[in-house]
């Protein structure tokens, strides 16, 4: 899911954080790529011209091996080198966003079913893409395939962001790859975005940097971390009422999401004390109109005997009359008593933020000092055997995408020229005044002229 609203406060905010790259401009980079999320938008984007996923004949899926290879082997001919890191046991405060995802994914199956029978294609496709889960058999497939092309795999032990961003602040690579930007809240010094992209869309490459985020944002770690939270996050849903903007706002107002939540709930406590007074008064109102009504009702009783010659049509033109100012305020009352206690802003009641933070700024990682990442040749007979006899691959485009992949994978590469060379910051030089004093002419040394004189006299 990412950070709701976060991509929008850093352009807005830090634009300096964020540039585009053309994937040449990346070549001689490491790069730790979140494999769960790849393998999600493999099987949402790698798909046939009639919207379906792509499969053998056998009627297997097979658009998230599609994906993983060839769009591998183009960062690898761009001279990246890949490795891939993939989920291991989500945590446990993770559990109601799972559940949550599930039940919509039931809802897209039911409205999947309604547009076959009324909807469009469009609305099919739509429908179905919303109902893409990945299992256990996907990521195995991809794990081997990965293995048979020489790429490095990492299963993480619990988040896979997590996990990349531990490998690039440890310096095993320059950035970690991943569409997710709780990346960042993770502490990844750099992410890139858009890396496993088709190169048909013609997106370039985004780089945030996190130094340059918190720069501009005014934050440490720990305030970015709790301004994400209060966006929305994989663990805990945003609070109803606060957009990006007016969380930004509050957090810079009280300096912490524990004072921010402490202000929020006493505001929310005040308007249910206000409510419920309100309610109260409603109710009391209704109760003495009734009262009024009964009282009404006996004066009519009376009128109906002493107005003998009122005819049937004024009596009932008089007793609408009567009612309608009635029911008029009646139902103002009730109107007012039951619109009470909606808007505001609603902190939840188990809104364990404290919990969230620590998942972010302590997650359960493997120390990057513990890791070595190894890029191999591929095995190219291995990979015919997977792709081609397996899964039904074409033998020759497997072939010629393998020798590209062994080509780039173990060549030497070039260094890039930021590796030789290290920016220094300029510093005033303290002679430079002096330097410009003896440049002038007419102002030479004590020694200096001496000299000069005693060549004169020598001329003499």
């Amino acid at each position: 899911m990412g950070i709701k609203g976060l991509t929008g406060l850093i352009q807005e905010h830090a634009p300096k954080a964020i540039k585009e790259h053309d994937i040449k401009t990346l070549f001689g980079r490491k790069v730790a790529i979140d494999a769960s999320m790849s393998i999600y938008q493999f099987l949402i984007a790698v798909r046939q011209r009639d919207g379906e996923v792509l499969q053998n004949e056998a009627g297997e899926t097979t658009s998230h091996l599609m994906g993983f290879f060839y769009r591998t082997i183009r960062m690898v001919e761009n001279g990246i080198k890949p490795c891939y890191v993939f989920d291991g046991k989500p945590p446990e405060l993770k559990s109601g966003v799972l559940k949550l995802r599930f039940a919509r994914r039931e809802e897209a199956k039911e409205g999947e079913g309604e547009a076959k029978e009324i909807g469009t294609t469009e609305e099919v496709d739509k429908f179905s893409r919303r109902q893409v889960r990945v299992t256990k058999e996907h990521n195995e497939e991809c794990r081997k395939l990965l293995g048979l092309m020489g790429i490095p795999v990492v299963v993480a032990p619990s988040e896979a962001e997590a996990q990349c961003a531990e490998l690039a602040r440890g310096g095993k690579v320059y950035a970690a790859g991943s569409e997710d930007m709780d990346t960042l809240t993770f502490n990844t010094p750099i992410l890139l975005r858009h890396l496993t992209f088709s190169e048909a869309r013609k997106e370039p490459i985004l780089e945030v940097k996190l130094p340059a985020v918190l720069e501009g944002l005014e934050m440490d770690m720990s305030q970015f971390v709790e301004l994400c939270i209060l966006l929305g996050c994989d663990y805990l849903e945003p609070i109803k009422g606060i957009g990006p903007k007016s969380a930004l706002k509050i957090l810079r107002e009280h300096g912490s999401l524990k004072k921010v939540v402490a202000h929020l709930r006493e505001k929310q406590a005040e308007r249910e004390e206000a409510n419920a007074a309100a309610a109260a008064a409603a109710a009391e109102e209704e109760e003495s109109e009734e009262e009024g009504s009964d009282e009404d009702e006996e004066m009519r009783d009376a009128d109906k005997s002493t107005a003998k010659g009122e005819s049937d049509e004024e009596m009932d033109g008089e007793e609408e009359l009567k009612k309608k100012p009635k029911a008029k305020g009646k139902g103002k009352g009730k109107a007012a008593a039951k619109g009470k206690g909606r808007g505001g802003v609603m902190v939840p009641e188990d809104w364990p933020w404290e919990r969230a933070k620590e998942l972010f700024l302590k997650p359960d990682v493997t120390p990057a000092d513990d890791m070595e990442l190894e890029w191999k040749a591929p095995d190219i007979e291995g990979l015919v055997e997977f792709l081609v006899r397996d899964k039904g691959f074409n033998e020759e485009r497997v072939r010629k995408a393998a020798e590209k992949l062994s080509k780039h994978l173990v060549a030497k590469q070039q260094g890039r020229l930021d590796g030789f060379f290290k920016t220094i910051p300029k510093t005033e030089d303290k002679g430079k005044g002096k330097g410009k004093e003896q440049d002038k002419p007419g102002k030479r040394k004590a020694g200096e002229q001496a000299a000069g004189s005693s060549k004169k006299v020598k001329r003499k």
